[in-house]
């Protein structure tokens, strides 16, 4: 089949499209770059917000609307929210042929010989917890994805990945390893682990070593800048900290979810660690890692966040000086606690608090940013813009950076003087090449 697959979400999703591809290859399928080439088409969806739903029942009408003119076409849906009940009922209404958990996605084979032998729709639903199988790179690609567990064993209030995704999972050392050095062997500049709470690996299996032990391991394979995403204050230890801080190429940047600045929200959350905990965690950072930069998830406006419970958010903001910050007003989500138990406050008093907050995370970027200029950047440039004039990629500290695109040769990483700084980019230029300038208005 000529196949095409659309997606939404996290870095986990990406991971998942990528295996998905390399499944469809295998057997013999063809991937097309547009959706109008395709006889197939997966959708792998997220449902952590409402908006990313929106999109994919959006999309669903319009497949289906072509399927009852007559195009050929099977539709197929992925991912978290095909392992809800709200997403079963969206498949059924929209009439999809195939529907795969996030954990069934290596189904895909078994799925459409069953669509091509007249079923009506083909599920599965299983969580996965064989997580041996190699998945190779990307052909090409400077940054790979490469999954150490599945699964969260936390039950945090707003959240339905435990629902999606199912339990914690660790994957075998082994295979995780082998995967990195064919990144390696493939010339990947880049490896970012991922999991639901990559920290907590290895804690349910005595065989397998600590999250610190094993973000060692995959550094010294050789892969010149390795990154994690996403850690869970509960289970970020100092081993872990020591561990950014002694291997050179870990990316010394740090995303640590704190969702609230306030006891009383955090407990109402189901977070385990409370406000003092977390600002502990971020000092000990601060004294270890050199030139680190840390940022967070942030939900404003959670049910029952009185006025005082959102200035201890404000006032967490200061105290840390997140470079970066991932802010959301409150999204009740179907079958979880706080959607359920929980009466929501008004969308105006949201809004407001989300634009306080952004505000004030904008003037700390920006300041942060600044401190850049005059200063030296390893930035792995990916992107030559077609239009424009830059060249776009991320340094150590996941600062976006935009080089002129006349001083670069090549894609791969690059030493950068930074020259300017807005609160979300940094300017620079290519060491060892002539200075340009690059007007602000452009910046801004």
């Amino acid at each position: 089949m000529r196949a095409h697959v659309i997606t939404y979400g996290c870095q986990m999703n990406e991971y998942d499209t990528h295996t998905i591809r390399s499944e469809l290859v295998a057997g013999g399928h063809h991937l097309v770059d547009h959706p109008d080439d395709a006889n197939l088409i997966l959708i792998n969806t997220c449902a952590v917000r409402g908006k990313p739903v929106e999109k994919v029942v959006s999309l669903l009408g319009e497949f289906r609307k072509a399927k009852r003119a007559g195009r050929d076409l099977t539709v197929g849906m992925m991912g978290c929210l095909a392992q809800l009940e709200e997403g079963q009922e969206i498949a059924r209404k929209f009439e999809v042929d195939v529907l795969l958990g996030p954990g069934a996605i290596t189904d895909v084979h078994d799925a459409l010989k069953a669509v091509d032998a007249g079923r009506e729709r083909y599920e599965s639903l299983r969580f996965k917890t064989d997580l041996d199988t190699l998945i190779p790179p990307a052909p090409d690609a400077l940054t790979g994805f490469l999954t150490i567990m599945r699964g969260c064993d936390h039950h945090c209030t707003y959240c339905i990945v435990p629902t999606t995704r199912g339990p914690e999972v660790s994957r075998p050392v082994d295979a995780i390893l082998a995967e990195a050095e064919a990144m390696r062997d493939a010339g990947v500049q880049e490896v970012v682990l991922l999991g639901q709470n990559v920290n907590s690996y290895g804690l349910k299996d005595d065989d397998l070593p600590s999250f610190a032990e094993l973000l060692r391991r995959v550094a010294q394979v050789g892969i010149p800048r390795v990154k994690f995403t996403t850690s869970h204050p509960m289970n970020f230890s100092s081993d872990v900290i020591d561990a950014i801080a002694e291997e050179p190429n870990v990316a010394n940047y740090i995303h640590l979810p704190v969702q609230s600045g306030s006891d009383r929200v955090l407990r109402r959350m189901a977070r385990e660690y409370r406000r003092e905990r977390y600002l502990d965690i971020v000092r000990e950072i601060r004294a270890k890692v050199d030139d680190v930069v840390l940022s967070t998830d942030v939900i404003v406006g959670f049910p029952g966040e009185t006025d005082e419970d959102f200035e201890a958010t404000l006032s967490l903001f200061e105290e840390v000086g997140y470079e970066h910050a991932y802010m959301f007003a409150y999204s009740a989500r179907p079958g979880t606690p706080s959607a359920e138990h929980f009466e929501d406050l008004p969308r105006e008093t949201k809004i407001a608090r989300l634009q306080r907050l952004i505000d004030l995370q904008k003037r700390y970027a920006f300041d942060a940013n600044r401190r850049w200029i005059g200063r030296r950047a390893r930035v792995l440039i990916r992107e030559i813009q077609r239009e424009g004039d830059y060249a776009m990629g991320h340094s150590d500290q996941n600062h976006t950076v935009l080089v002129p695109k006349d001083q670069v040769t090549r894609l791969g990483l690059h030493d950068v003087e930074v020259t300017q700084a807005t609160p979300h980019t940094l300017y620079g230029t290519v060491a060892g090449r002539d200075a340009t300038a690059i007007p602000l208005a452009v910046a801004s």
